[in-house]
């Protein structure tokens, strides 16, 4: 017997949790997307900050060929050169020692909880377990995850909250201070720049801050550069943006796989000295094809042109969107974010000006305290990027119509 979990009668064998848009699509290219009814639309959400190099990449289509005709799974009981080549490549460029491949950020976020406590454990201080994390954080959506970002409407239903997870107001101080100071601390995860929570960065000063506070008080810093990670800010990682605020762990995903399924937990040598054999594992991660195809998006997304490319077109944007703030008043609050990682904060609602910017075949995505996000390819052009801000203006003309009526 069949039971229908979706109210759309062509997907009553999906089960129901997602709000989808009515589209669907069936090929794209660069930052392009085609719909199955033939319309074309330019791709401001790139999979949420997934497909960094825009849709089918040569270099990536070629590398996923290649190794496809080669060897796809062997799983983790052997070695895995093409994980190892890519592990090497992490570590090289940033300030890790050591790399756990995972399918997904959220599985990267589990390992990076794991490895948290597991590290107090290793030192003789078991107690050491509070993960303190943020308003208005996305961690992913394992149970691990979203206890330790507190999202009321991602926790409830699900039985008791887990123990030993505390979320802090962003941007306290004297409440990060004592919750460094406590004796129960394990770990303190932070975004450097928020996604879903509305795209806040953090500035340079409160990175250097908090990682002067965590390295006093023998607390681990993770960051959660899932979707700020990967060039999105101009820097291969976000915390490159601060002079000292290197973490002890940091999770990556999205943009590693170009939009194939990779995933990463960073760590110093020494944070994870508690991750010994048989304490964690994964079927699927660091598979041959996976990290084939990492591999390639890695090399192609850390180089000059990108990097650069990203710092160039989001001046731009910073600069035209807030001209449209300037004339739009009465619709666009507030410019923030970093990078690729931009948020718009609205006063009408932003699931309405999805909408309305979609009506104009400009895709964008949704965000918390009422924003919406702009998450192009790293390599979207000045003139692409143009295209966006007129149909971001004709979607604010839109606005200020329907509110008018």
């Amino acid at each position: 017997m069949s039971t229908s979990t979706s109210s759309n009668p062509a997907q009553h064998h999906i089960m129901g949790v997602y709000n989808r848009a009515p589209l669907a699509f069936e090929r794209g290219r660069g930052a392009r997307l085609f719909s199955t009814d033939g319309e074309e639309y330019l791709d401001c959400v790139a999979g949420i900050a997934t497909d960094g190099l825009g849709h089918a990449h040569p270099v990536l289509v070629e590398a996923l060929k290649t190794q496809g005709e080669k060897l796809w799974h062997v799983s983790n009981i052997y070695r895995i050169p093409e994980q190892e080549a890519l592990a090497d490549k992490l570590c090289a460029n940033s300030f890790a020692d050591v790399v756990f491949f995972t399918n997904s950020g959220t599985e990267a976020i589990e390992c990076a909880l794991k490895t948290a406590r597991k590290y107090h454990t290793a030192n003789g201080q078991p107690e050491r377990v509070e993960i303190f994390g943020f308003d208005g954080s996305f961690h992913g959506r394992s149970y691990a995850a979203v206890n330790a970002s507190g999202n009321p409407s991602y926790v409830e239903g699900f039985g008791p909250r887990l123990p030993g997870y505390t979320q802090l107001t962003f941007g306290d101080a004297d409440a990060i201070k004592a919750a460094c100071a406590s004796p129960t601390t394990a770990a303190i995860i932070i975004e450097p720049v928020q996604g879903e929570g509305g795209a806040r960065a953090l500035t340079e000063a409160q990175l250097n801050e908090l990682r002067q506070l965590t390295r006093d008080n023998g607390v681990l810093l993770i960051y959660d550069e899932v979707q700020c990670g990967m060039g999105r800010t101009g820097k291969l990682f976000a915390y490159e943006w601060a002079s000292d605020a290197a973490p002890d762990i940091m999770c990556v995903a999205k943009a590693l796989g170009g939009g194939f399924p990779v995933g990463a937990c960073l760590a110093t040598a020494a944070a994870a000295k508690g991750m010994t054999v048989g304490v964690h594992g994964s079927t699927f991660g660091g598979n041959p094809l996976a990290m084939a195809v990492g591999k390639a998006a890695f090399d192609t997304i850390n180089t000059p042109e990108i990097l650069d490319n990203v710092k160039t077109v989001a001046g731009y944007f910073t600069q035209q969107l807030n001209g449209l703030k300037d004339r739009f008043p009465d619709v666009i609050v507030d410019i923030r974010g970093k990078g690729f990682l931009i948020g718009i904060k609205l006063i009408p609602n932003n699931r309405d000006f999805m909408v309305l910017a979609r009506d104009e075949k400009l895709l964008i995505a949704g965000g918390g305290d009422n924003c919406v996000r702009l998450l192009p390819p790293l390599n979207l052009t000045i003139e692409e990027a143009s295209e966006a801000i007129a149909k971001l203006e004709k979607a604010c003309e839109a606005a200020r119509a329907k509110a008018g009526a």
